[in-house]
């Protein structure tokens, strides 16, 4: 018997539905996936049969095959056991009414007794099965808020593998996740654990930032250690712009891609602040992988990347941010696809005048030897400095 369930694969930060199909019958018991899984799908046929079996279902006892659709986009990871698990069991005829399956999209890692662990990537998963016109989304229950934002589209959250066969046999109902997209989105969106209001005194550099605030404008930060600069980069999203719906959408979606939401949160509704060490790799900064993720500068997408100590990043990782402060994206190529994903973000650097921090410093005198200064500087490539617009000095307060 041939089952569809629906499922959704994410690339970038944006989903393709992917067509689920189990056929049982004609042959010995082997068990085969198929279209382009990768080792995680492979092995999801093991967790699965454990989770069947520990809840007294039934595992296929003739050949089963698996096709995942379409065939020529690579499967990966183990979001996909929630629909290949309900498509066995609906090609079984362990449930009733396998037709129903094809109003829902499924996705969920499945535990060895059932339990379903959750995923990355459900709000573009949302976005997709409401643009392709499905009743529902059943997912797991951490990621039920976050999908849950998106209107007109029913997403259940579940924690069992039974839940969802009982909900296909009519033995259980599921109860919609409730979210007020407005309520979520404008709830906290004022409230900071600092202001830039706390800043007293460093007038001229106030305004320097309120300046870069109102523009967009990237800036570095210049002065001796103690001076202020980390306080007063890390208030200045307090006084950005609130995040407009669809900005906000679109941050939530690049963290719920990268893992980076809470459990049980719905909607990133302030501006973001990353600030890496200076130890970050090229990779982690801009993105990049065997699977291609997001790195820190599109994690600040619509917010602030904060570089402290500039000089000490490896340079490659700064050369490489050259491009996408141009074009407010960033583009990973790999042999089989080229993702975009979104960097439009504002930089906001600092770093001290020398190796010692105490170059033209009003009280102490800097220790730095002949030439170290003007290598200490070189350190920053022309091009990336011009790219910064306010290069402002930061004296320390009296």
């Amino acid at each position: 018997m041939l089952v569809k369930t629906f499922g959704s694969a994410v690339y970038g930060v944006e989903a393709i539905a992917i067509t689920i199909e189990v056929n049982i019958g004609g042959g010995d018991l082997k068990y085969f996936i198929v279209g382009l899984p990768d080792n995680a799908v492979k092995e999801s046929l093991q967790r699965i049969e454990a989770a069947i079996k520990t809840n007294k279902f039934e595992m296929p006892r003739t050949k089963l095959v698996v096709n995942m659709a379409p065939a020529d986009i690579t499967k990966r990871g183990s979001s996909f056991d929630l629909p290949i698990a309900i498509g066995i069991l609906g090609a079984s005829d362990q449930i009733d009414e396998p037709d129903r399956l094809k109003d829902y999209v499924m996705m969920g890692e499945l535990s060895l007794d059932g339990s379903i662990q959750p995923i990355k990537g459900a709000l573009p998963i949302a976005i997709q099965a409401r643009r392709d016109g499905y009743k529902g989304l059943i997912l797991p229950k951490q990621n039920a808020r976050e999908a849950g934002m998106v209107n007109n589209l029913k997403v259940y959250g579940v924690e069992h593998l039974c839940e969802v066969v009982g909900f296909f046999k009519d033995e259980n109902s599921l109860t919609p996740v409730d979210v007020n997209t407005r309520e979520e989105f404008f709830n906290t969106q004022y409230e900071f654990d600092f202001d830039f209001s706390d800043v007293k005194g460093q007038v001229n550099i106030k305004r320097a930032l309120e300046i870069a605030a109102a523009g967009g404008h990237n800036a570095i930060l210049i002065g001796p250690p103690g001076a202020g600069k980390t306080m007063l980069a890390k208030r200045l999203p307090t006084i950005l712009p609130p995040l407009s719906l669809q900005e906000a959408l679109e941050t939530t979606k690049i963290h719920s891609v990268a893992g980076k939401l809470p459990e049980n949160a719905s909607l990133i509704n302030k501006r973001p602040f990353r600030s890496p060490h200076h130890t970050v790799s090229d990779a982690a900064l801009v993105g990049g992988g065997g699977i291609p993720q997001p790195g820190e500068i599109s994690l600040a997408h619509n917010g602030v990347l904060f570089l402290d100590e500039l000089p000490e990043f490896k340079r490659s990782a700064l050369e490489v941010m050259r491009q996408p402060m141009e074009e407010r994206k960033v583009t990973i190529s790999r042999a089989k696809v080229a993702l975009d994903f979104p960097a439009n973000f504002m930089l906001i650097a600092s770093m001290n005048p020398c190796p010692c921090g105490f170059y033209n410093h009003p009280d102490k005198a800097c220790t730095c030897p002949p030439g170290a200064v003007q290598k200490y500087l070189n350190k920053i490539s022309g091009p990336l400095l011009d790219r910064i617009d306010l290069h402002v000095e930061v004296t320390p307060v009296a």
